[in-house]
């Protein structure tokens, strides 16, 4: 830390009390003497330190860190403080515990700390001979004793490790030499026809799971003589650490005529093998050796002890009618293959037996875990657990997955297996699976005809209806979500209920209320939004009179009105986009989970998977309470999945979330079997209230200097007109030509750009990539500037100027996956490129020739393309946008000469011109 620069060097101030010296309460402050949250600074403190994961176990309020005396001397340590980081105390009292803290450390890795301690075995003290003040010296003694604690030791062993700590045992870690190699015991059993077990040193290296052993022709050479060539230079090094271990055995009498200059290999009998597990292997891997055990030994769930439950219901488990019905267990124990009575399971906990001989095997019971079993079964008998206790709640582990039967004894089986009746089984695997749920025909009201896997989604959202389970649907954007939950829709209201309510974002409403026109045009929709909705006993009235069966509203109505819309009863409530609820701390979070419906479903096209903290916002939407609060699921799964990765704790949540969770991605096999090579969708997005004001007074100036126009101005007008209201439609800056402001407030002025740059990062996040094409540069610099301020994705522009060496230079790196977003011109882009790394095409404005925009859509969609393309392609709702791309369709008919430029919508008459440039608020 002395060679860094003062300039890089961060100082913390610390206060520091204690009332025993045996903990510490830390407070930090800025340097106006306000005092500092510890999440400010504990991650300093605990920059490289291990034991507590690195501050995540810390000891810590909002305010305070607490440490012991071990903790003082080892963070306070030269090897353990953050580089550029320096204490400093408030007061006297706390520079005094700063400097005993440092002098302390001082001494804890160093070889002359042992060769400075005397014991008095007498009155079991411990005594430090150090040239430190008082304080430091008390300080170091409490960490040593907490050291020896934590290590599994007693006082009363420290007198015959005193010559092992003086002899490089010290400090307490695994122990291997120069990094390369690690020293082992291993404890073989007898061979055939042998009573005779064998004790000896064996090595491996480091990046090996095989341990090496001197062959009996070698077993009389000096180590460095039976060592292979690879390792003899550390022949010095193995024989300091097998006297280590051999100073600590208890088996004198072999150790007392042992040469240690040779491999050591001792015979020892049953005897001797229970006074070496019983004593000695538990101190030896206390201090860090790696000890070899036989394989029955070495695991518990290796062992020949073998616990059956079997779980089962009164009646014949269908359906969640029966959830509260109350399980009754069987349970079969046996050891070693041989059964036993609960009886003697019961003597064998009370004994508190660790080790018993099973025929000519010694089998290694884990008295605290027969201790677990023993509460498990109590917990089980006392506590009536129901199916759904069984099924969804947070249960011990043993019994949250069955285990198939296995009818061979001799197999190596779980040490602990469940079992179920059939049909409990049945229904189980039909909601982790997803496979064998009922057909349910499609209702005559839908227009549409469902892919398979659509069909099974709806079939599954029906199913969980039934069942009354909440549901997210979580397919990948582009398998039809939408349409699922239409069908799911159409089949519900066959009878008269309540209404459903849909939540999205506004950028997506105009979406909704094209598909569910196009798919369900018998459904009542009304469309709860704008300034101009109904609210309190008008909405009330409205429902109850005029009965819709669909309330379409945005999350920001919902927030508006949450007062009114929380009385309402509702069929189901529908949350599309449902990652927009992950901080639930929002107001608009607290409002959605306030809202009464019988049956809860969540769509996100987001891999929910990998984002936690919306996994667990979702479902406390569909299923409240089922992940636990926020916190413990921090503690429980975010923490350890986050920071270490923990597959363990990945496949737990996996197991726990999958009964309420569907999503097929596009990678699926069986799936792209069942899709065309190409979607195309169309995006409908609303204009704002801003957009709208300009978008009407714009029209009706431009319509009075058209009537005084003929040919050529006429044409001219129109085209000009046409370029101003795509460019409104875009964003109104770029219609005002005003200078950007801050990202996330032009949002809000455009639901398109929003949604555009939504889309575009979660395409990104997904590890997808997407061309988006638009017409005009000032859209293009619109978005780059969108997508770097607010998700820091740093988007290249192909324009008509750039220069060749560059833009081959883009679309090659794009190519190769260097970038998620690329955006293009085009005119500049639309054609003579090679984009196939993209799977998804964006087309922000819409260009009045489709071949223009097919061509552009191609540089995705070619030969080399292996993937799914999904062309997204977005259109403001009762605009020129929206009238162009219905008079395409309807105009199928036309030759391809007349739609290849926009000359034919300048060839319209005065009212047709009306009518396409007229803004419909409906």
């Amino acid at each position: 830390m002395s060679n860094v620069p003062s300039t890089f060097m961060k100082s913390i101030t610390l206060g520091i009390q204690t009332e025993s010296n045996q903990s510490f309460t830390l407070q930090a402050f800025k340097s106006d003497g306000q005092p500092m949250y510890t999440h400010e600074w504990l991650p300093f403190l605990f920059f490289h330190y291990e034991a507590t994961f690195y501050g995540l176990t810390a000891n810590h309020s909002e305010e305070y860190v607490t440490l012991t005396p071990l903790e003082m001397v080892e963070l306070f340590s030269e090897k353990e403080q953050h580089p550029f980081v320096q204490y400093e105390g408030i007061d006297m009292a706390s520079a005094k515990w700063l400097a005993a803290a440092n002098e302390a450390s001082s001494f804890w890795y160093s070889p002359r700390l042992w060769d400075s301690i005397s014991l008095d075995e007498e009155e079991e003290k411990l005594e430090l001979k150090v040239p430190l003040d008082e304080t430091a010296t008390n300080l170091l003694e409490n960490a040593l004793m907490q050291k020896m604690v934590e290590a599994g030791l007693r006082f009363t062993d420290l007198p015959p490790l005193l010559p092992f700590f003086r002899n490089g045992g010290w400090p307490i870690t695994t122990k291997n030499v120069h990094d390369e190699i690690f020293v082992a015991l291993r404890l073989r059993e007898p061979e055939e026809l042998s009573e005779d077990w064998v004790l000896e040193t064996v090595i491996r290296g480091k990046k090996s799971a095989t341990y090496w052993a001197p062959p009996m022709r070698k077993r009389a050479l000096k180590i460095e003589n039976a060592l292979p060539d690879k390792w003899k230079q550390h022949a010095d090094g193995i024989e300091k650490l097998q006297g280590q271990m051999s100073s600590l055995l208890h088996m004198h009498d072999y150790m007392d005529n042992a040469d240690t200059s040779l491999f050591l290999s001792l015979t020892l009998s049953d005897a001797d093998v229970r006074q070496f597990l019983r004593a000695d292997f538990i101190r030896l891997q206390a201090l860090g050796f790696e000890i070899i055990l036989p394989a029955w030994l070495k695991d518990i769930k290796d062992s020949r002890v073998k616990v059956r439950a079997s779980a089962s219901t009164a009646s014949n488990y269908k359906s969640a009618a029966g959830l509260q019905e109350i399980l009754t267990f069987n349970w079969k124990l046996s050891l070693n293959g041989q059964e036993l009575t609960m009886e003697q399971f019961q003597q064998m906990v009370n004994d508190n037996r660790e080790f018993i001989r099973a025929g000519t095997e010694w089998v290694r019971v884990d008295a605290a875990w027969m201790q677990e079993i023993r509460k498990l079964m109590d917990k089980a008998e006392n506590e009536n657990w129901t199916v759904r206790d069984l099924l969804f709640q947070e249960l011990p582990e043993e019994l949250v997955v069955p285990v198939e039967e296995d009818e061979d004894d001799s197999a190596d089986d779980p040490f602990f297996q469940f079992e179920i009746q059939k049909s409990l089984k049945d229904y189980v695997k039909k909601l982790q699976d997803k496979k064998g749920l009922p057909s349910v025909p499609v209702s005559d009201k839908l227009h549409a005809s469902l892919r398979p896997y659509q069909q099974e989604g709806y079939d599954w959202l029906t199913f969980m209806r039934e069942q009354q389970f909440g549901a997210c649907l979580a397919d990948d954007m582009g398998l039809g979500k939408t349409v699922q939950l239409i069908s799911y829709l159409c089949h519900v209201y066959e009878e008269e209920k309540p209404p459903t309510l849909i939540i999205c974002p506004t950028s997506v409403l105009g979406n909704w209320q094209k598909e569910l026109e196009r798919f369900a045009p018998s459904l009542e929709v009304y469309l709860h939004y704008g300034a101009g909705r109904l609210k309190e006993d008008s909405l009330v009235s409205y429902l109850k009179e005029q009965s819709p069966q669909v309330v379409l509203t945005t999350y920001g109505t919902v927030t508006q009105d949450a007062d009114s819309l929380e009385k309402l009863n509702w069929a189901c409530i529908a949350l599309d986009e449902a990652q927009n609820i992950k901080n639930m701390q929002t107001k608009q979070s607290r409002a959605i989970r306030k809202l009464h419906g019988e049956h809860h479903i969540a769509l996100t096209g987001t891999p929910v998977e990998n984002r936690l903290s919306e996994l667990w916002a979702i479902f406390d939407f569909i299923y409240k309470g089922y992940l636990g609060s926020i916190r413990r699921f921090q503690e429980d799964y975010i923490a350890p999945i986050e920071r270490d990765d923990s597959e363990a704790h990945k496949q737990k949540l996996r197991k726990k979330i999958q009964p309420f969770l569907l999503r097929r991605t596009k990678q699926d096999p069986a799936l792209m079997l069942n899709l065309p090579d190409k979607l195309e969708q169309l995006e409908y997005c609303p204009l704002t209230q801003e957009q709208a004001v300009l978008y009407e007074s714009f029209i009706q100036e431009t319509m009075h200097k058209l009537e005084t126009l003929t040919g050529f101005e006429r044409k001219g007008l129109i085209l000009k007109m046409l370029s101003k209201l795509k460019q409104l439609c875009n964003h109104p800056a770029l219609y005002l030509k005003e200078p950007f402001d801050n990202a996330a407030d032009m949002l809000p002025r455009s639901e398109k750009l929003d949604r555009l740059v939504t889309l575009g990062s979660e395409i990104a996040s997904n590890n997808e990539q997407c061309l988006i094409f638009t017409q005009y540069i000032g859209m293009g610099h619109l978005l780059q500037h969108c997508f770097s301020e607010l998700y820091d994705i740093d988007v290249p522009f192909l324009t008509g100027s750039m220069p060749k060496q560059q833009r081959d230079h883009f679309v090659e790196s794009f190519q190769k996956g260097e970038f998620p977003i690329f955006i293009l011109s085009l005119k500049a882009g639309g054609t003579g490129l090679n984009l196939t790394a993209a799977n998804h095409v964006l087309h922000a404005d819409r260009w009045w020739n489709p071949a223009v925009e097919n061509q552009a859509t191609d540089r995705a969609y070619r030969i080399g393309q292996t993937q799914f393309v999904h062309v997204h392609k977005f259109i403001t709702t009762g605009t020129i946008e929206e009238k162009i791309d219905t008079l395409l369709t309807e105009k199928q008919a036309l030759s391809e000469d007349l739609i290849q430029s926009s000359q034919w919508i300048t060839e319209l008459k005065d009212e047709e011109i009306l009518d396409l440039l007229s803004f419909n608020f409906n």
